[in-house]
């Protein structure tokens, strides 16, 4: 992390010092970006002892163990070097990280450094050659790049984000939002796994997950690791048997109803319980709490039930369909007789339907469909990016406290594409303070 550093100080210490930037306030992660995008003056660089250097290839960042930048290529002296580049703020850091014992550093041709402060040798005692950085960079550049990672305001950029041009806003929502999908895609990669690669099965657990919503999205995950999806195949033919399963691990059939359906419910269950041998020990118990009577966990269980019992192919039809009225044709359901007069066991309500709402079917279609479909094309090899992106442009932007923060500092097409963009830019790259890595920082890093 950065240190502390008021910007009077800092003023203090940049007029005197003319760019030589108080080290202890510097981090490797800028210079590795300062040297990625060769963000400095290339014109005259000069090692420490003097001998001209000219980039060919700058490398290819790692981010794993071993030098900074593989591959590259530099003329040191006139002389043509292939190598790798290692970054430091210091000289010395050389030796505080042991590289000197390291063969994997053996192949370095070239120290990148902020300061220079001791010289460096590989294990054979040759010297490596060194660049001191500092006076190749703008003292705006490091101005930019301190105003926005020391900003204490919601989002880092937040003052300057209204100002960002609308064609880098939208191309960077647009590969965050492929990006959260790849970070979903390793998820149901483990369900894959855990599944035996029933596609079926993964599709099962990611939508029973997401019938809970937010409030009971975990609990509802239990309630799928729970029962396996060979237990709901057989059973998907009696829209009773399944309610049964789901309401009786749901924990949701342990009280006493004197109701004719909530007993049949109940000795179905039992039945089912022992037949299968499961147990509802691991689940955690669904919330009404705070929820709206349409999204109680019996109304959700009872949809979700309906809607496996009407669509026992429902991976292979999800596989298919491409389009926004497709899935709501798909998806257009409801309850069980007995949940269109109630609420929750014991009360009688006012007579309804209770079909999934357009609503609820994008937050399914966001967080259930395009993943699936993004990550069984990836496993056939296949690339579907067009066809998740055209989907995601028909659906309306979710509605939530982080994209509403967003949409107050500046107007944002209101599509759910760009809404998962703006929790990824939020989650992965605001909340970590990674602004070197986001393209709008580096916007703004460069801007003059």
């Amino acid at each position: 992390m950065h240190s502390e550093i008021t910007p009077i100080v800092f003023n203090i210490i940049f007029k005197n010092l003319d760019c030589n930037f108080y080290f202890s306030i510097m981090q490797e992660d800028f210079l590795h970006y300062v040297w990625k995008y060769k963000a400095f003056d290339t014109n005259e660089l000069r090692t420490t002892h003097g001998e001209k250097i000219a980039i060919v290839l700058l490398g290819q960042h790692n981010f794993n163990a071993g030098p900074d930048f593989f591959n590259a290529q530099l003329s040191i002296a006139n002389q043509l070097w292939a190598g790798n580049v290692e970054i430091h703020v210091k000289s010395s850091d050389w030796y505080l990280h042991n590289h000197e014992t390291d063969a994997a550093y053996d192949n370095v041709i070239l120290h990148v450094v902020w300061e220079h402060d001791t010289d460096v040798y590989r294990q054979d005692n040759s010297e490596i050659a060194t660049l001191e950085l500092k006076h190749y960079v703008d003292k705006k550049l490091i101005l930019n790049y301190q105003n926005l990672i020391q900003s204490k305001s919601w989002i880092n950029c937040e003052k300057d984000f209204p100002e960002i041009d609308d064609f880098v806003l939208n191309n960077w929502l647009e590969r965050l939002f492929i990006e959260r999908l790849e970070a979903k895609a390793k998820i149901i990669d483990v369900f894959l796994k855990k599944s035996n690669n029933d596609w079926e099965a993964v599709l099962y657990k990611m939508l029973l997950k997401n019938f809970g919503l937010k409030v009971n999205g975990e609990s509802f995950l239990s309630l799928a690791n729970s029962i396996d999806f060979s237990i709901l195949r057989k059973l998907q033919n009696n829209i009773l048997d399944v309610e049964a399963l789901l309401f009786g691990q749901a924990h949701l059939l342990e009280k006493k109803v004197e109701d004719g359906y909530f007993i049949d419910l109940k000795h179905r269950y039992g039945f089912l319980k022992q037949k299968f041998s499961i147990d509802n020990k691991a689940v955690i118990p669904a919330q009404f709490f705070r929820l709206r009577p349409p999204n109680f966990p019996t109304i959700r269980l009872s949809q979700f039930a309906n809607l496996y019992t009407l669509k026992p192919q429902l991976f292979s039809e999800v596989i298919t369909l491409k389009t926004r009225k497709e899935f709501y044709k798909l998806f257009r359901n409801g309850t069980s007789d007995f949940w269109m007069t109630h609420y929750t066991f014991s009360k009688v309500s006012k007579p309804s339907k209770k079909l999934l709402t357009k609503s609820f079917m994008d937050l399914l279609i966001i967080n259930t469909i395009i993943p699936v479909k993004f990550s069984y094309a990836l496993a056939q090899g296949k690339q579907i990016d067009e066809e998740v992106l055209k989907l995601i442009r028909e659906l309306k932007m979710e509605n939530n406290s982080i994209v509403s923060k967003f949409l107050k500092l500046k107007p944002i097409e209101k599509t759910a594409l760009n809404s998962q963009g703006l929790l990824q830019l939020k989650h992965s790259y605001c909340d970590k303070n990674t602004c070197l890595q986001c393209t709008i920082g580096n916007s703004l890093i460069l801007k003059n």
